[in-house]
């Protein structure tokens, strides 16, 4: 496994932990320990995990086909990657979005509710199955919300073998200054459009397409300033420091906003059991993580060792199957609690610990015995060996290959030099 992308691997468990905490703060709050400080501070922009999917997404993808498919546009490899990422991506969609619509129904004949749900109708289900839920300017989300990031994704692997014509002759002919001026000026439309105070979800006027094209074409420049620079032990001692610096600035930017008076949303929910609206101005927050990834990608010790570690990327293996999952199962959960009358207390408490752990287990499973067998199922239909190289750890053998190495140092990041 190339060393840069083992520490990556582990971002993705902090990702996807940060997005299942920001939906977790009601029953939190309700135990009393959402209000440890700068803990509920961090967890308010907690959102910005899907962000960080992002960026990180057009990082990998280009580290893995710029080579392959960058020259020039090519009709097979197109839709072999499309094919991949639908063999990434879809199994586990399906098969959630078949479990959020079988929940609803269930939950409606136990509490007797009405089936009034906006969502809940064949339009949408089809909009689901198509993954184009969250195109427009004013999406409607339902069934499975939490995949209207993966509606997003599918928009940016569409357009990535265009992207990448642009990226490979950006990366022959850009020196490290001007990729960095393109850096800014890809960001620039995100920090602009987060300054606005009408939508504290930042969903309104094709702001998720704003969010994801911007966020994945800075992520796949990251990389291409990341390969650039000359491996020395300066620049991993500096990565290494931006490695921790970084994080601590964006914990510092979550605790200044949700203490600036002008990034409160005046629409406050009133129920406990809910997680709090986001500060305003949250999404200047996301260059700090993109300059973190990069950052990591040279990081020799520390936090990048940290991330490499063997509970991380098992983390980071699941941590797809985890985003998919995690809100269906709190809902079921949440149902349960209702039906049975606990709603505070020691035995709500213990609820809740086993609601965060099995959060992770039924992940876990879900990895093992969905995502992981599909995705190597459809690769094998179009002839793609079982064990890829374009994420890492997506395969069974190659997990357990990897979990047997201790964390490796930071090595100069190449290119790949087969199509995968």
């Amino acid at each position: 496994m190339n060393a840069f992308i083992r520490q990556l691997t582990g971002v993705r468990l902090v990702a996807a932990a940060w997005v299942l905490l920001y939906h977790a703060q009601g029953p939190l709050n309700t135990i009393g320990i959402l209000h440890i400080p700068v803990f509920e501070d961090l967890l308010r922009v907690g959102r910005l995990g899907v962000d960080l999917f992002f960026a990180l997404s057009g990082f990998i993808l280009t580290y893995t086909y710029m080579k392959s498919i960058g020259p020039r546009l090519h009709g097979s490899k197109t839709l072999k990657f499309w094919w991949l990422r639908l063999a990434r991506i879809y199994p586990v969609h399906l098969v959630m979005l078949i479990v959020a619509g079988l929940a609803v129904f269930a939950q409606a004949k136990v509490t007797g509710d009405a089936l009034d749900r906006a969502w809940l109708n064949p339009w949408d289900f089809i909009k689901n199955l198509l993954l184009i839920q969250e195109w427009g300017p004013n999406p409607q989300r339902g069934w499975n919300f939490v995949a209207w990031s993966l509606s997003m994704e599918w928009l940016a692997y569409l357009l990535f073998p265009l992207m990448v014509l642009v990226l490979w002759r950006m990366h022959k002919h850009f020196s490290i200054p001007v990729l960095s001026v393109v850096w800014v000026a890809l960001l620039a439309p995100l920090v602009i459009y987060g300054m606005g105070t009408s939508d504290s979800y930042y969903t309104d006027n094709w702001g998720s397409t704003i969010r994801v094209l911007t966020e994945f074409a800075a992520g796949a420049v990251t990389f291409l300033i990341v390969d650039k620079i000359r491996s020395s032990d300066r620049v991993h001692a500096v990565a290494d420091v931006l490695a921790w610096a970084l994080p601590l600035l964006v914990i510092a930017g979550a605790v200044f906003l949700s203490n600036l008076p002008a990034a409160q949303p005046t629409s406050i929910t009133s129920d406990p059991d809910a997680e709090p609206l986001p500060p305003f101005f949250h999404l200047g927050l996301v260059p700090l993580l993109i300059l973190w990834i990069g950052s990591l990608a040279l990081a020799r010790r520390g936090m990048a060792n940290i991330l490499a570690t063997r509970i991380a990327v098992v983390g980071g293996f699941i941590s797809y199957s985890l985003y998919m999952t995690h809100l269906v199962w709190f809902g079921l959960w949440r149902a349960g609690m209702n039906a049975v009358g606990i709603d505070g207390g020691i035995l709500y408490a213990i609820s809740v610990v086993f609601l965060l752990v099995m959060s992770f287990v039924i992940a876990y499973f879900m990895w093992r015995w969905i995502e992981e067998p599909a995705r190597v199922r459809m690769r094998s239909w179009i002839g793609t060996r079982p064990t890829p190289t374009e994420e890492a750890g997506e395969a069974i053998v190659e997990t357990e290959q990897a979990l047997g190495d201790p964390p490796p140092t930071a090595k100069p990041v190449n290119l790949p030099n087969e199509n995968n």
